[in-house]
């Protein structure tokens, strides 16, 4: 069947109105950073459900004895203290500072997630702790106006810093990113 001269044509529209549109689905988009979803999940959940269960058991400034729960004599012990700083206290008093730090860093990983390579898994992995240990301490500092930190190790006479989940999710995916990183080969001048 041939089409008659006068039937009239679709035009493609003028080259200024053309879009370059993505044709994956949203949904794959999605699912191509899963490891990184399921593990920023599973990070943000551990802290906060650990950090509701210290609130409720112990009062805060719970730090030794007698309110402090003994895990193992000497080495490990629940305790309930709050942090206005980041880490080992620094910037103490800055929550509201560190709480626009952790949302300008969220997003700076999501600008920058193909520069970060965040389609590889280890990637994934330790960004996906990271961004959990994040949101975990920003949830805190916005309803709380401070970190919760529970988890207190003492090394004979040294104590070390308390943390939290959240802590821990941040500072082994940031050491899994380092130890990725110096891995890789280095880029050639030319590529």
């Amino acid at each position: 069947m041939t089409s008659s001269p006068s039937a009239p044509r679709e035009t493609p529209p003028p080259s200024g109105d053309s879009k370059i549109e993505n044709r994956e689905p949203k949904i794959d988009r999605v699912r191509r950073y899963q490891l990184l979803w399921v593990l920023a999940l599973v990070v943000f959940v551990l802290d906060q459900v650990t950090k509701i269960w210290i609130n409720a058991r112990l009062p805060l400034g719970t730090y030794g004895p007698p309110g402090n729960i003994v895990v193992i004599e000497g080495f490990f012990n629940l305790v309930h203290v709050g942090n206005t700083g980041a880490a080992w206290s620094m910037l103490a008093g800055k929550s509201t500072f560190l709480a626009l730090l952790a949302f300008v860093t969220l997003g700076a990983i999501y600008l920058w997630r193909h520069e970060l390579g965040l389609r590889l898994r280890v990637v994934q992995l330790s960004f996906g702790l990271l961004c959990g240990g994040i949101v975990g301490n920003l949830v805190d500092r916005m309803v709380h106006g401070h970190v919760i930190d529970f988890l207190d190790f003492h090394f004979g006479s040294y104590i070390y810093p308390t943390f939290n989940i959240a802590d821990s999710g941040i500072c082994v995916g940031v050491a899994i990113y380092l130890i990725h990183s110096l891995r890789q080969p280095p880029e050639t001048a030319g590529s």
